[in-house]
């Protein structure tokens, strides 16, 4: 994934910007802006947009794309204004997003805010990952439910690919922006292309194209793909959608303003590639518009959900000082009944944490289910005899919990949660306990390594085990557990360098 943070106008980056704008006909979308903890009466100011631009035709793979970062607490508004507004509004561009209209709606008031007009007031032709995903369930004969899925499962079911959330609600106001921060932010938007890619192409192969964009009939008029999938009779009639009317005028002329701004030395998105015939033809049935109201435009406020949040707030406050020292001895102590051994559980909140604490050779289980209930975490905790880690500040309340059975981090990157936990806890760490553990399900390795031949056999029908490796005398370790194999390669090695590094094991 190419990704490029953008922190001025007269930098190379927005160069490469402006003209990988020219050349793209899908772009995902995505916003990012500092948590607000409490009541307000204005909306969140955004610090960062990104643009995941799609590169080349249709035939062209979804990797080979490039994600931009728009350092929007760096730029100066006013100079990028109109070439976001066009990119939002240009028909020769397809936007992906993911809920993006309160993206829009934040987006809006912060540009607002800087004296940019009404700030943005629209995205077309749009689609939303949502009803892209609904779609395909219903092309494939599934069950289409009105219950959303998070991106996160909707990326892992359609591509494979986990996205960790723990970053969402991290403090995107400060600079400069972590290596993690970056990676997150930009894995959220490029996803989006990839998603695209495989319902353009199950579209495609389903023969869900008219040949002729004028094969409808009049009487099927504009509709958007959700208004699609909301019709009683959606499974035998697939309608098209009419946006930019005038789109042929506008593809052929450039308008009188923006011949002004072209004077005037203002950026203007010229385009030099429209899109292929079919994905202008998923556009022209398929897309949408994203529209604000005037409505939109004011935060909404309660002051019964206001005073209840705000209690809420000083109860947070009042838990996490129960956290700044440990006191007393973890249930997996030798005098609470434990075998003396750290254990701990880790909720969906900080289950990235878990693989952390394997790798240094602690026992870190996840959760029984993906979205179990306070319950039944303390409920694992206590039988497991382990300690229940968190970020979720409403466990700490929870009527069923007993002393020592839960920790809230403070900390929101892994590396930072790990050294929290091992100085709080006051773990010992040695460099013969990294990569101890199994770090799929946090089994335990046999005691005897297996041969390459013992290994490929072993591995048979369950794991792929790179050839290259076969003449280099290795020996391979099985989780007890999944038997899971691995070997001392170049990432194993690269791992235990980490955490030598994060754990100051030389110091």
């Amino acid at each position: 994934m190419d990704v490029h943070l953008v922190s001025s106008i007269g930098s190379a980056e927005f160069t490469h910007l402006t003209r990988s704008l020219s050349k793209s006909t899908i772009i995902g979308l995505d916003a990012e802006w500092k948590p607000v903890r409490s009541q307000r009466s204005t909306f969140p100011t955004v610090t960062l947009l990104q643009l995941a631009c799609q590169l080349g035709d249709d035939s062209s793979g979804w990797d080979e794309s490039v994600v931009f970062l728009l350092d929007l607490a760096s730029i100066p508004l006013p100079s990028i204004w109109e070439l976001i507004r066009d990119v939002f509004v240009s028909p020769d561009i397809l936007k992906l997003g993911f809920k993006f209209k309160q993206d829009l709606i934040y987006l809006s008031s912060t540009f607002s805010a800087q004296g940019c007009d009404l700030g943005f007031d629209k995205v077309e032709p749009y689609m939303d990952i949502t009803n892209i995903y609904k779609f395909l369930q219903h092309i494939e004969g599934n069950k289409v439910t009105k219950n959303t899925k998070s991106l996160s499962a909707i990326c892992e079911e359609i591509l494979g690919l986990r996205l960790s959330k723990e970053l969402q609600c991290s403090d995107w106001s400060q600079r400069p922006l972590t290596e993690e921060q970056i990676r997150y932010a930009a894995t959220d938007a490029h996803c989006l292309l990839g998603i695209f890619k495989i319902i353009q192409a199950k579209i495609i192969e389903e023969g869900h194209l008219c040949n002729n964009v004028e094969d409808q009939h009049q009487s099927d008029i504009s509709l958007g793909l959700k208004d699609i999938l909301e019709m009683p009779d959606c499974e035998d009639k697939l309608v098209r959608t009419k946006i930019c009317n005038a789109v042929d005028i506008v593809q052929a002329t450039a308008s009188s303003e923006e011949c002004e701004r072209i004077a005037k030395g203002v950026e203007v998105i010229r385009k030099t590639k429209p899109m292929d015939e079919s994905l202008w033809k998923i556009v022209r049935k398929y897309g949408e518009k994203l529209i604000l109201q005037e409505s939109d435009r004011t935060p909404k406020t309660s002051r019964k959900k206001g005073r209840r949040r705000s209690s809420v707030v000083v109860v947070c406050k009042e838990k996490q000082l129960d956290n700044v020292d440990w006191q007393g001895p973890p249930p997996w102590d030798i005098s609470m009944g434990g075998d003396g051994s750290p254990k701990f559980l880790c909720d969906v909140m900080v289950e990235g944490l878990a693989k952390h604490l394997r790798c240094v050779g602690i026992d870190a289980a996840i959760p029984l289910s993906k979205k179990p209930e306070p319950r039944d975490l303390i409920d694992q905790a206590y039988k497991e005899k382990r300690v229940l880690l968190t970020r979720d500040a409403k466990l700490l309340r929870h009527q069923y919990l007993i002393k020592n059975q839960i920790y809230r981090l403070n900390s929101l990157l892994k590396n930072e949660q790990l050294l929290e936990v091992v100085e709080v806890f006051q773990l010992k760490i040695s460099e013969d306990q990294l990569m101890s553990r199994c770090t799929k399900c946090n089994g335990r390795f046999i005691q005897k390594p297996l041969t390459t031949e013992e290994a490929i056999e072993a591995a048979k029908g369950f794991q792929r085990i790179p050839s290259c490796l076969f003449d280099k005398n290795l020996e391979f370790w099985q989780c007890k557990d999944c038997n899971q194999l691995y070997w001392e390669g170049t990432q194993y090695h690269n791992a235990v360098q980490k955490f030598i590094d994060v754990c100051k094991l030389k110091e």
